[in-house]
């Protein structure tokens, strides 16, 4: 069977030019046909299905409980819209960089600079336009802020240089990105950002991205090793690191919770009962890691069941931590 496979994949090379952006990802005999778009390159390119992950700057104001003070809805919106331009700016020139590699990938070679759609030099402009913009706003709100999204971009670019080639480092740097992403919503109100609330934020950004891997190289297969960022890397090892990422955020996500007794309404100690639906979607997501399905995190938007997990945390850590204003 393996040599019918190997046999078909040669008659393909030979028939299909190979200066094409399709040829170049035609390493597999089970790539996706190419999707229909509704929305422009030059929109696309931007990863707008990605900006969901920038929700993350609503994490500290809502831990808080500070979210609808002031001006810090008005701040922390300005600083998801930030965070969405800066990012943008990022995938444009990581795309850019990584065009050809990505033409080996059998779902990023419909990225518009893979699939030839965006030039090069125009996705280097919209990233300049787009970083420009989106560091001007964070100024604009704080200039902390700023620097938050200075370093993000940064960090990114030396991501996408070199680091990402490096084991352990290239997991720590994409974690780090989800890190910043909740630390700018404290920072663009001035809000403390307690120990715990970095903790969890930490090691749940590992388990993401620890199982963002391990789903890549359960989808890719064999052909993971086209992938410098899956090469260093065994199932197993990343199997140990997200395994473990999810043990250490829900132990520190629960020890916070435990220790908001004052946090108590009606009789209720809604911290404690967060604890449930928390663990609970941590467990479902680990379902589609298992799975190979957490290739990209922003597909859990479209889990019914992590939705509904997600909006019971919601409620229980909301009347926790609103919980003086809803029991006046």
């Amino acid at each position: 069977m393996h040599a019918h496979h190997r046999s078909r994949d040669s008659l393909a090379d030979r028939m299909t030019p190979i200066d094409t952006p399709s040829a170049q990802g035609a390493g597999s005999t089970d790539l996706e046909p190419a999707p229909r778009h509704r929305l422009p390159a030059i929109v696309r390119a931007l990863r707008p299905k990605q900006w969901v992950k920038n929700v993350l700057v609503f994490s500290a104001p809502l831990a808080a409980g500070q979210l609808l003070h002031g001006g810090v809805l008005r701040s922390t919106l300005g600083a998801l819209v930030a965070f969405a331009l800066v990012s943008s700016a990022v995938y444009l020139q990581n795309d850019a960089r990584d065009v050809e590699e990505d033409r080996q990938h059998p779902r990023k070679r419909f990225r518009p600079i893979a699939a030839g759609e965006l030039s090069i030099p125009a996705a280097l402009v919209m990233c300049g336009v787009v970083f420009v913009a989106g560091a001007a706003l964070g100024f604009w709100i704080n200039p902390a802020l700023a620097a938050v999204l200075v370093v993000y971009a940064v960090m990114q670019v030396g991501y996408t240089a070199a680091l990402k080639h490096q084991p352990v480092l290239d997991l720590a740097i994409v974690a780090l990105g989800f890190l910043l992403r909740a630390i700018a919503g404290g920072v663009a109100s001035g809000i403390p950002l307690s120990q715990w609330f970095l903790l969890v934020a930490s090691f749940g950004s590992l388990f993401m991205v620890a199982g963002k891997r391990y789903s890549e190289i359960v989808q890719l297969g064999a052909e993971a090793g086209t992938r410098p960022s899956l090469a260093s890397y065994t199932p197993g090892y990343l199997r140990f690191v997200w395994t473990a990422a999810a043990v250490l955020v829900i132990a520190f996500y629960s020890l916070w919770a435990f220790d908001q007794r004052h946090l108590g309404v009606w009789g209720v100690p809604w911290t404690w009962v967060s604890i449930a639906p928390f663990t609970l979607a941590i467990l479902s997501y680990a379902r589609q890691i298992d799975a190979g399905e957490a290739g990209e995190p922003e597909s859990a938007i479209h889990d019914p069941v992590l939705l509904v997990l997600g909006a019971l945390w919601l409620v229980t850590t909301g009347i926790a931590v609103f919980g003086k204003a809803l029991a006046s």
